[in-house]
């Protein structure tokens, strides 16, 4: 399926575009004076947009949005190497705002966000539907600010802004740019970093949480957008969407310092390590993933000499002791387990039982360990069906023992 571009040239239509000054109605005259924005003119027609050129570090008083990060940790996470060559400038941030929350196929995007970084400046581009007819355009206009870009970066795009964008394309016959392009979606990344410690992982509140920011009262809930633009089809008011450009160009900038934040924690762990230690047990957790064993151990290990939440500080104890022994340091990995079962960490204790049976051939301790493990389970309050088939097993093993301490 070729690109709306190509097709454009093939039938000898100049691509390009220009900036024109063409009246509107009336009724939608006011989103020039609310919002300062201008008419690009397109073979498809003109689209709306605000094109903001600031300085990067001072977009957003309330934290840099100067990128100095190596997309290293990154690139290897995602599994994709040729993200940790791309130049910054190659990258596009993008957040739609769209007619529905929910997707569909008659959900589509009226704001499209995009953010780049050109030499010192971060350029941010919002393009707008006035009308829904005005969709071509603003599609090929997309199409053309993403022809220098090699990646994306979104916040839930995976699931919500690519799939509703793709789809559009579709819609009219054209090819979407978006799977020539590499595509890093930070809600996933997010949910990895810090799911340990934080129970919402929306952009707004990493805003508060990671970024230490907070927005302004020109901010509007997500959840009231689709309806603002209703309303102004409806009415023709602009003065609503003031505050939906804000939340839109929020978004993007918030995308942009949150890539520069986990790219620098991601890539030197050590200098830029987390205050909390939820945090940097949750980075260990990413770096064993991604195959890094000798970072994650030294982050597990600089994890543990923090204050957890006991379950995760046993739960990390049982996976530090695991890759204890996967590098043949037995000696450290009992050692961690017998910590772990002084807290009655069934896990920990079902280990030492295989250990003291297989390793050492030491029946009389492997004995005590499975009793050890069946009182837990006969005291533990989770449901019978869950710990049950544990039981058998364990008591299966007990009896093998027996017999062996026997010498039958």
């Amino acid at each position: 399926m070729p690109k709306l571009s190509d097709k454009l040239k093939s039938l000898g239509v100049k691509v390009g575009v220009e900036q024109i000054a063409t009246p509107l109605p009336k009724s939608k005259e006011n989103l020039f004076t609310i919002l300062g924005g201008s008419l690009v003119d397109t073979p498809f027609g003109q689209v709306f947009i605000v094109d903001s050129h600031n300085p990067s570090e001072h977009l957003q008083t309330q934290y840099s949005l100067h990128i100095s990060m190596q997309l290293n940790g990154i690139s290897a996470w995602i599994k994709i190497p040729e993200i940790a060559r791309l130049s910054i400038n190659s990258i596009a941030f993008i957040d739609t705002e769209t007619t529905g929350l929910s997707g569909g196929t008659g959900t589509f995007a009226f704001l499209i966000g995009l953010g780049r970084f050109e030499n010192e400046n971060f350029t941010l581009k919002q393009l707008f539907l006035r009308e829904p007819l005005e969709e071509p355009g603003l599609l090929y206009l997309l199409e053309q600010l993403l022809a220098p870009c090699q990646a994306v970066v979104t916040f839930n795009g995976k699931s919500f802004d690519l799939p509703i964008l793709n789809s559009r394309y579709i819609l009219h016959g054209w090819q979407s740019p978006f799977p020539d392009l590499y595509h890093i979606d930070l809600l996933h990344l997010a949910r990895q970093l810090w799911r340990d410690r934080l129970s919402s992982r929306t952009l707004s509140s990493l805003e508060i949480q990671i970024l230490n920011t907070v927005r302004t009262q020109e901010d509007v809930p997500g959840w009231m957008i689709p309806q603002l633009y209703f309303d102004y089809l409806r009415s023709g008011d602009a003065m609503p969407l003031k505050k939906v450009f804000y939340h839109n160009a929020m978004d993007v900038l918030s995308l942009a310092s949150l890539l520069d934040h986990t790219a620098k924690v991601m890539t030197d762990p050590f200098t830029y390590k987390p205050d909390h230690g939820e945090d940097i047990i949750a980075l260990a957790k990413l770096y064993e993933k991604i195959g890094d064993i000798e970072t994650a151990s030294n982050l597990y290990l600089q994890g543990l000499q923090t204050t957890l939440p006991q379950p995760l500080y046993l739960n990390t104890l049982h996976r530090f002791a695991y890759l204890n022994k996967r590098a043949r340091k037995l000696d450290a990995a009992i050692e961690l387990w017998k910590t772990a079962a002084e807290h009655n960490f069934l896990d920990a204790i079902i280990e030492l039982a295989k250990y003291y049976e297989h390793k050492m051939q030491n029946y009389g301790e492997a004995i005590r360990w499975t009793k050890s493990a069946i009182k837990v389970i006969n005291s533990s309050s989770l449901l019978p069906d869950k710990l049950d088939p544990v039981r058998m097993q364990l008591e299966h093993r007990l009896n093998r023992l027996l017999r062996k301490n026997r010498g039958e």
